[in-house]
């Protein structure tokens, strides 16, 4: 029976914490014992029960963790697990100094990070994660191994931290279809204009989303049509901005957003259509949910090298004034996809 920790900072909205809760709900139990280390009690997500499956709440650290260089975080830190040894354990942040200390401080064999964004466009675009960077850098030599959710991002990983000599895996993100085809026949008080072409996005209102590019772009596309309505699900730091950039370019009534929602996909699935043009990404989840549900996407080009095999824009305005009404929408349960996730994250884990 292996025995596996990961350590992340919570369970909040957001794409990383989705995406552990996906690999939670395809552990096979019967091999392992998982504990997941968690900075926060809040959770945002409904998580598997199980027998082998515990879920410890630490005291979060203050603040200014953030902003200490790694190696004296170790130290203050300590080992949080009380001892526990384990076969591997899993930084699941890869960000947060806490969960790098807690697994390195860990008794574990293996010691894993998981890779979640272009490390390297992320560093040239965002000045905050660039400070980021400078304090925790000295954490990565301690890891044994890495996890990349793209293929696409492995290089610019080695570019920027240097290491070379070290495996990185990539593990696309697992997509829970059985959740996605259930949630989504769920009853909700909404409904949309079936005379219109609507389209929908799923994500954090921030600079790396780009929304405030696509709003630019359906600027562009009411000029030549007007039989079209964007819904944006997700809420951030951004979103004042983007409300007023959407009043400026006259767009109020193309355009809602409907802020963060337990359930997005019962929304998604009365859509013709999803879009994303994020400056970079890791690898875009919500694209992979948004093709389980047989939406067509409309994606930028930049981000087809982080998901193989779906082919991006190369002018999104063009791309949505010929957009039409699909005339079905057939769910794809990703079988050949999510199995192959489950025999490399196996392989990681050593299950």
């Amino acid at each position: 029976m292996k025995q596996i920790a990961f350590f992340q900072t919570d369970l909040r909205v957001g794409g990383v914490q989705k995406s552990l809760v996906n690999i939670l709900n395809d552990i096979d139990f019967s091999r392992c014992c998982v504990d997941v280390y968690l900075f926060d009690d809040q959770c945002f997500f409904d998580l598997p029960a199980h027998e082998n499956l515990h879920i410890k709440y630490l005291t979060p650290p203050p603040g200014f963790f953030r902003v200490l260089y790694f190696g004296l975080t170790q130290v203050l830190l300590g080992d949080v697990t009380g001892g526990r040894r384990y076969d591997v354990a899993v930084d699941f942040n890869s960000y947060q100094n806490e969960c790098a200390a807690g697994v390195i401080n860990a008794n574990a064999k293996k010691r894993v990070m998981w890779i979640h964004n272009d490390v390297e466009v992320k560093r040239k675009n965002e000045p905050k994660y660039r400070i980021l960077w400078h304090f925790f850098k000295g954490k990565l030599r301690h890891y044994d191994e890495f996890v990349a959710v793209s293929p696409g991002i492995i290089d610019g990983f080695r570019r920027v931290s240097g290491i070379q000599d070290k495996p990185i895996t990539a593990i696309p993100n697992h997509i829970d279809t059985g959740e996605i085809f259930r949630k989504a026949k769920l009853d909700v008080d909404f409904s949309v204009d079936p005379a219109k072409l609507n389209l929908c996005s799923v994500g954090r209102i921030c600079h790396q989303k780009g929304y405030d590019l696509l709003m630019g772009y359906l600027a562009q596309v009411k000029q030549s049509r007007t039989d079209f309505h964007f819904y944006l699900i997700g809420d951030g730091p951004g979103r004042a901005a983007l409300e007023g950039q959407i009043r400026e370019l006259g767009l109020e009534g193309f355009v809602t957003l409907l802020g963060n929602q337990t359930n997005p996909f019962c929304y998604m699935d009365k859509m013709d259509g999803f879009v994303l043009t994020s400056r970079y990404e890791g690898q875009g989840m919500v694209i992979w949910e948004a093709k389980a549900l047989g939406l067509p996407l409309y994606i930028s080009k930049n981000l087809e090298p982080y998901n193989p095999g779906v082919t991006g824009c190369g002018d999104m305005v063009q791309a949505l004034l010929a957009a039409q009404k699909p005339a079905e929408k057939v769910y794809d349960d990703l079988s050949d996809y999510n199995a192959e996730i489950t025999r490399r994250a196996d392989a990681v884990l050593g299950l």
